[in-house]
This record gives C-alpha cells, sequence and structure tokens, in this order.
C-alpha cells in the first residue's frame, strides 16, 4: 500500500513538473508544414485588421551561426484597441505585448501552433478579472483554430 501511494505521489509530481514548464502555453497541432501554417496565421491577423510587428524566422537565424534549428517561426502582432485595456488593469502586462504566436515543427515532424493564454498573462500581472481578458482569449482562439483547420 504504501508502495503504490509513493509511486502515485511520483507519478502526480513529475506530472506537474511536466505541466508547469510551458504553464499558459495553448498548444495546436497543425495540419500544414510550418511555413503554411505561418503564412496562413500572418494572413488572417492581416485581415482582422491587426498590425504585424515582425516575423522572426529563429531556423534561419541559427542557420546564420552555423546551427540547425527544425522550422520554427515566431509572429508578433496586435493593435492598441486590444492591448491597452490589458495594460489599463496591469501596467506590467506590457512585458508580454504585443501577442505572440509560435509555429514550429517537433523531432517528430508534427508542426504545432503555440500561443500565451491571455488568462495566465492577466493572472502573471495580477489581473484575474480585467474585462478584456475574455475578448483577447476568443479573438486568439479564432484566430489560432482558422489557421490550423483544413
Amino acid at each position: 500500500m504504501k508502495l503504490s501511494s509513493a509511486i502515485l505521489s511520483f507519478a502526480l509530481a513529475a506530472a506537474s513538473a511536466a505541466a508547469s514548464a510551458a504553464d499558459g502555453l495553448i498548444e495546436l497541432k497543425s495540419p500544414h508544414a510550418a511555413k503554411a501554417t505561418m503564412d496562413k496565421l500572418e494572413e488572417l491577423v492581416k485581415q482582422r485588421g491587426l498590425s504585424v510587428f515582425a516575423r522572426i524566422d529563429h531556423a534561419a537565424g541559427a542557420a546564420k551561426v552555423n546551427k540547425s534549428l527544425r522550422a520554427t517561426e515566431l509572429l508578433i502582432f496586435g493593435n492598441p484597441q486590444g492591448g491597452t485595456p490589458l495594460m489599463e488593469c496591469a501596467q506590467t502586462a506590457g512585458i508580454d505585448l504585443p501577442l505572440k504566436a509560435l509555429v514550429w515543427e517537433d523531432a517528430a515532424g508534427q508542426v504545432w501552433l503555440g500561443y500565451n493564454d491571455p488568462a495566465y498573462l492577466a493572472q502573471r500581472h495580477g489581473a484575474a478579472a480585467c474585462p478584456v481578458v475574455e475578448n483577447l482569449r476568443k479573438a486568439l482562439g479564432g484566430l489560432a483554430e482558422a489557421t490550423v483547420a483544413r
């Protein structure tokens, strides 16, 4: 009885440690190639009237220093209409804004789209009750779902 209890405690601790490694990161599988996924995301962001501030190709950066990295791109985007209300609730949220989305290919060849959950960001900055959070969650979730749709 004690051994199974110890094993269960260890398993729960290990699972908790693994889950906390990416706190607040929402990940969706993409059926598209990495570049196509990012291209689609960027197109949808622009269609919705958001500004694209940067598109960073981490794999290209790695190649410049003779390193190899699977496809990994970051899109930085947003607009003051969405971000400012969150910063009015907690000005320190500005460290996490504009919004970001990462597209990467894992070792098995699966492409992923990930982004920070606005609720997690709001909680991080002590603004969990900020009224704009749910709108940001819906907007980002909609963008992500549309990006990975077939």
